[in-house]
């Protein structure tokens, strides 16, 4: 295997890939050489200074070059025979995505998209206790950094959890409103979206890249219980009703009962506040420390041996990228239609 691109997260690909077991790293390509040096000799792995030299190597690569040039890369590594783990978004648009998929059709090889947060140990620890999930809300937010400014928070933060509640739900969506604005850059940096699925469920997503502060938490209600997961840590929490509850005392039914000789006291200990310890089972989940990153170059290292298929894949990262595309629109529309005269 090899990587194209490694810049802040290619960079980490990189790295996992030259001790992962089953691989054998044959190198690296950036446009930037000196990069390349840097992560090369960091690494100890080779530096090829042309994508075809790489891509005449190795049997699989990542690609995490900017966005725009996900199509040129991909494509070129498909046409020489290499399975593609592609970053997201999959692609700059929704055409670019199906050109990709159709060459990997063709060419019969492995695509799989990088929405790596599939595999955060949170979600790893709550799957066991997850339920046809009906409303889902997600906050993701981060402080501003350079890196990504050239796409929409949508495309560079949202469309995480755009992949994850269409992954949650399982149902074709229905409908969606969303809004937003930019702030410090020309495209949207703060960004919110409602999504209303063919079964009833609705999820919630706000993003923001200009936040005072870092937060990556995912709420999950359904009717067995409430998951609340902390995607930064994760860990989390999943509470639901005790399959034995306790009796209410004799004087808090008698209070609410029409015609109950009891009163006062009985009438006014109604009223307190139950005790939701006395109701409520919370459960624990507690992730692992293995990197999603990690998680994820091994479910390619076995989807491109024929060993499992993508958690996500080609076809995944496209349909979350034509509903963060979607929502782009509809933002923009809806900034046009509420902009004063």
């Amino acid at each position: 295997m090899g990587v194209v691109g490694v810049g802040s997260l290619g960079q980490h690909h990189a790295r996992i890939l030259s001790e992962l077991e089953g691989v054998r790293m044959v190198g690296i390509h950036d446009l930037d050489p000196a990069r390349a040096r840097t992560i090369g000799d960091r690494l100890d792995v080779p530096v090829h200074t042309t994508l075809d030299h790489l891509l005449a190597e190795a049997d699989a690569v990542v690609v995490a070059v900017p966005t725009t040039h996900h199509e040129t890369v991909a494509k070129a590594a498909i046409d020489g025979g290499c399975g593609v783990l592609v970053e997201k978004p999959l692609a700059p648009d929704v055409a670019a995505a199906d050109r990709i998929l159709a060459a990997a059709r063709e060419a019969g090889v492995v695509v799989q998209t990088g929405h790596s947060e599939r595999f955060n140990p949170a979600l790893v620890a709550a799957e066991p206790w997850l339920d046809q999930p009906l409303f889902v809300e997600s906050h993701r937010m981060a402080p501003f950094t350079p890196r990504s400014t050239d796409v929409a928070v949508v495309l560079d933060l949202m469309i995480h959890d755009v992949d994850l509640v269409m992954a949650l739900v399982g149902r074709p969506l229905r409908e969606y409103a969303a809004s937003g604005i930019p702030v410090l850059t020309p495209n949207l940096d703060i960004a919110n979206a409602r999504l209303s699925f063919e079964n009833g469920a609705v999820a919630n997503l706000t993003a923001s890249r200009v936040s005072l502060e870092r937060m990556r938490k995912i709420r999950i209600f359904q009717r067995s219980g409430y998951l609340s997961l902390d995607l930064a840590r994760g860990s989390g929490e999943f509470l639901r009703l005790k399959q034995e509850l306790p009796a209410l005392r004799d004087e808090r039914v008698s209070a609410v009962v029409p015609g109950s000789s009891k009163g006062g006291t009985a009438a006014a200990d109604a009223l307190a506040p139950l005790d939701l310890g006395e109701i409520v089972e919370r459960i624990p989940l507690t992730g692992d420390d293995v990197e999603p990153l990690r998680r994820e170059l091994e479910n390619f290292r076995d989807a491109v041996l024929g060993r499992a298929e993508p958690v996500v894949s080609g076809d995944a990262g496209r349909a979350a990228l034509s509903v963060a595309l979607s929502i782009e629109e509809r933002i923009e529309n809806h900034v046009v239609d509420t902009r004063p005269a």
